[in-house]
Formats: C-alpha cells, sequence, structure tokens
C-alpha cells in the first residue's frame, strides 16, 4: 500500500489567500527577469533543483478539505513540469514578450500539483527572459524576492549572491512604509485576535453604517480605526473602476535611476516612496486627461502593502503583511504640490493600526466560512480602484544560472473587482515599474507607463531650478511656484 503523502497545516493567513482566486483576479505574483545573453535550461533547472526546492513548502500542493486546508506533498513532483522552455516567435522584442506576460498572468496554475511555474524565454532580443509565477498562498512579495536572491550568485559562477538565512541588519532601502508599524509589536498574534473579534460580528459594521459610528464613539485609536475601514467612502469614479473580465494587459516603463529619485526626495523634504507614488498619480492624471476624462478633484484610493515580518525573517515563506489605504490626489496638476499632499498622505497613516487589521481580517477569513471572506473581501475592495506595491531589491548585478540579471519587473495581484496593479522594486541602482491591467478598463497600460519617467522628470527640473538656501533644503512654496512656471 502506498504511504500517504505527508501533510502540515495551512496558516489561515495563507488560506485565505489561496481562496482569493477569481476567474478575472488570480492570486498569482508574477515577475520577469531579463538577460543580455541566452540562458540553458538544464542549467536553470539544476539551479532552482538545488536552491528553490530547498524550500520544501514548492514541493507541495494545496488540499481543502470540509473542515482545514493543507499543504501535501506532490508525489509526482517533476520539475520538467515547473521549469519550461516556451519560445516566441523570430527574434522577440518587448511587445512580443508583453504580450505572452499577459497571457500568462491570467492562465491559472494547475491546483493538482505545486502552484507555481517558471517560463525560460530564450529568443528574447537576442539574450533571454525568465517568467516566474508563484501563487500568493506560498508566500507574500518580501518573501519570495528572498527566495529569487537566494538562487542568484556574485558573478557568473558564484559565490551565492545571499545565503538562505541572513543575519539581521537594518534595511538601507528609504521605505516610508516601515515606519507605519513602528509602535507595534507582537503585531501577528495582535492581528489575529483583532481579526477574531471583527469576524464575530461578521459584516454588520459594513452593512449597518449607524453600528461603525457607535463603534467610533468607544474612544480608543484601535475602535476608531475599525469604525474608518467601515465608514469608508469609495474613492473617485474612473474608467478604472468598473467590474474587471478575465483579460488583463501587463506594461512596464524604463527604467529610473535610484540615485537620482533618492536626490529629489532628499531636496524636497520627501521619501523614496513618496516620489514615486506621485509620480504614479501623475501618470494616472495624465492618461485620464488624454482620454478626455475629468480630473479635478479626483482622488484615487490605493491599497498600501505593509511588511510585518522582521527583517532578519525575511526569508520565510507564508503571508505576513497588512494593508493600507492611500489616497492618490490626481486631481492636483502641480507635480511639487502633488508630492506634498502624497507626503501628507503617508504621513497621516503612520501608527496606524490599519495594517494590523488588516492581517487580522486575512487570518480570520481563512480560519471562517468562505462566504464570510468573499463578503468582508468585497466590502473592503469596493473601496479602492489599485494594489501598488514598492519592493526593495539589491543594488548590485546578480547572475542566475551564469547569466547576468539586467532588469528585474514585477506585477502584483489584484483583489476582489479592484482592475489595477502597481509595482516598483528597486534592483542594482534603478527603479522599476510595472503595471497590470484589466484589459476592458484600461487595454493600453504601455500609456500609462510612458509616463512614469516624465513625470520623474518634472520633479528633477524642479530641484534643479529652484534657488538651494545654504541649509540644503528647498521652500515648498518657492519649489510649487517654480513648477507652476514651467
Amino acid at each position: 500500500m502506498a504511504a500517504t503523502p505527508r501533510r502540515e497545516k495551512m496558516s489561515a493567513v495563507d488560506t485565505a489567500w489561496l481562496r482569493m482566486d477569481r476567474p478575472h483576479n488570480l492570486m498569482m505574483i508574477c515577475g520577469v527577469l531579463l538577460f543580455r545573453r541566452r540562458v540553458s535550461l538544464t542549467r536553470l533547472r539544476r539551479v532552482i533543483a538545488q536552491r528553490f526546492l530547498v524550500f520544501k513548502r514548492f514541493r507541495q500542493r494545496a488540499v481543502e478539505t470540509a473542515g482545514a486546508t493543507f499543504w501535501q506533498s506532490d508525489a509526482h513532483f517533476d520539475i520538467e513540469r515547473h521549469v519550461v522552455h516556451t519560445a516566441l516567435p523570430g527574434r522577440a522584442g518587448h511587445d512580443e514578450l508583453q504580450e505572452l506576460v499577459s497571457r500568462l498572468a491570467t492562465t491559472p496554475l494547475d491546483p493538482a500539483r505545486p502552484m507555481w511555474q517558471f517560463h525560460l524565454v530564450d529568443n528574447f532580443d537576442g539574450g533571454s527572459a525568465l517568467i516566474a509565477r508563484i501563487h500568493h498562498s506560498y508566500a507574500d512579495g518580501i518573501a519570495l524576492v528572498r527566495v529569487v536572491l537566494s538562487m542568484t550568485d556574485a558573478g557568473p559562477n558564484g559565490p551565492p549572491a545571499m545565503p538562505f538565512a541572513p543575519a539581521h541588519r537594518r534595511a538601507e532601502h528609504d521605505d516610508a512604509l516601515s515606519h507605519l508599524l513602528a509602535p507595534f509589536s507582537g503585531v501577528l498574534n495582535t492581528a489575529r485576535r483583532i481579526g477574531a473579534t471583527l469576524v464575530e460580528k461578521g459584516v454588520e459594521l459594513w452593512s449597518d453604517p449607524s453600528r461603525a459610528v457607535a463603534l467610533a464613539s468607544q474612544g480608543s485609536a484601535l475602535t476608531a480605526e475599525i469604525a474608518k475601514l467601515a465608514l469608508m467612502a469609495q474613492d473617485s469614479p474612473t474608467r478604472f473602476k468598473g467590474a474587471p473580465g478575465i483579460g488583463k494587459r501587463v506594461a512596464w516603463a524604463d527604467p529610473l535611476p535610484l540615485d537620482e529619485v533618492k536626490a529629489v526626495g532628499h531636496a524636497l523634504g520627501a521619501s523614496v516612496n513618496d516620489v514615486l507614488l506621485s509620480c504614479v498619480a501623475g501618470a494616472l492624471r495624465g492618461y485620464l486627461a488624454d482620454k478626455g476624462d475629468a480630473t479635478d478633484a479626483v482622488m484615487l484610493r490605493a491599497l498600501i502593502p505593509v511588511n510585518l515580518r522582521p527583517v532578519e525573517k525575511a526569508y520565510r515563506l507564508g503571508n505576513q503583511f497588512g494593508l493600507v489605504f492611500l489616497d492618490l490626489p490626481i486631481g492636483i496638476e502641480n507635480p511639487v504640490e502633488r508630492l506634498y499632499a502624497v507626503r501628507a498622505n503617508m504621513n497621516a497613516l503612520k501608527g496606524s493600526y490599519q495594517p494590523v487589521l488588516a492581517l487580522g481580517l486575512l487570518a480570520a477569513m481563512g480560519s471562517g466560512p468562505k462566504a464570510l471572506q468573499d463578503a468582508l473581501l468585497q466590502a473592503l475592495a469596493r473601496n479602492a480602484s489599485s494594489v501598488m506595491t514598492n519592493v526593495p531589491g539589491p543594488q548590485e548585478p546578480l547572475y542566475l544560472a551564469g547569466a547576468q540579471i539586467e532588469s528585474v519587473i514585477v506585477w502584483v495581484p489584484q483583489s476582489g473587482d479592484i482592475g489595477m496593479g502597481v509595482s516598483i522594486i528597486s534592483y542594482n541602482g534603478a527603479v522599476q515599474f510595472g503595471l497590470i491591467t484589466d484589459r476592458a478598463l484600461c487595454p493600453d497600460p504601455e500609456r500609462i507607463t510612458a509616463r512614469f519617467p516624465a513625470e520623474f522628470e518634472k520633479l528633477l527640473l524642479v530641484t534643479l531650478m529652484a534657488t538651494w538656501p545654504r541649509d540644503g533644503e528647498l521652500d515648498p512654496a518657492e519649489a510649487a511656484e517654480v513648477a507652476r512656471a514651467n
């Protein structure tokens, strides 16, 4: 008699992400690595077998039962099913690769097997491209970046660029989101307790505003934050909101120099994250204006993931992040004024309980009935038009299977009926934007990504043209006036 495959219970949060799949929004994290030289499929499979599969989770598939969800070893695991060759016609370029990634982003992973796959395209622009698709239930973006880094080398033939379990060190990336969690400790346990309490109330808060008003009057910061989420109005109606379909389109922009982004942020008194999100807001505004849509007073709300795991545990699989709602001031035309509005909205979130509440809700959703998860997810997602994420990557060149990685691009999945995802990742001194949109709502995302560099150039021009005082800080009013004049 054959032995029963080994099982281990899936965490409640990972279960929530597993259940979140919809035909129009698959919970896959997609990424592309670009190489100037060709990558050997045989060598790539060997590296993945030695360094990716050292994480036993990637040999397991998700099994749902009436009472619980488990990770179960795949007794018939075959790496050739998961690391495959995918050919494009002729000497494929940007457009052909974009179309392939768009198609794969809407192709479900096989639930009968571990839900991940690498597609090696060895005829891309004279080199290679590696498309990665991994289901969100395996890990969040921070953890998956660490996993991918563990497969890379510092040179064509080694040594490894990063160990599996790095020693504790401070993150060097200028990420304002990390400061949101300063007041909290033991966030995961706290989140679980909060989430259990919220689900006990079912969807009452979201269906009956009077209960949320009463909750807000109780006085504590936590209860006020719960009420704020329940009472949150929807963002402005734009062409980005609507019922998404199955078709998706991906696009990516030319990279920005990270040092220049940092310099502009420092000069204008803003974080790197503030600068980049302001550029996103400007690009979306320009796209809407080109379409003849109204932009005055338009506010687009984004769901922003916030990492809740310590830096030294970033390599562990699983999902441990919360979410915050960030209002992007699409209606502000002046790039400097828009930047300061983004900064003010980010600062208002510091110390917020939103990330902990969101993680708690996910944990509770995964523990409760799927119907309840669907109702709560729909209630949260209807208040946003986009998911936006910023993942810091290594700032030195890395090699995979002997070939240098030239660029890294990622695309974040969307939940509920959200139809747009913006992903920002830094690597080797450059910042890369990735955008995924619903084909029916926004069929030409490349017209948005093409605006990202131009929006940054506006801020750079202001920084260069404004009068610099002795203390090295630009006056916000003067910077805004320079932007208005140009």
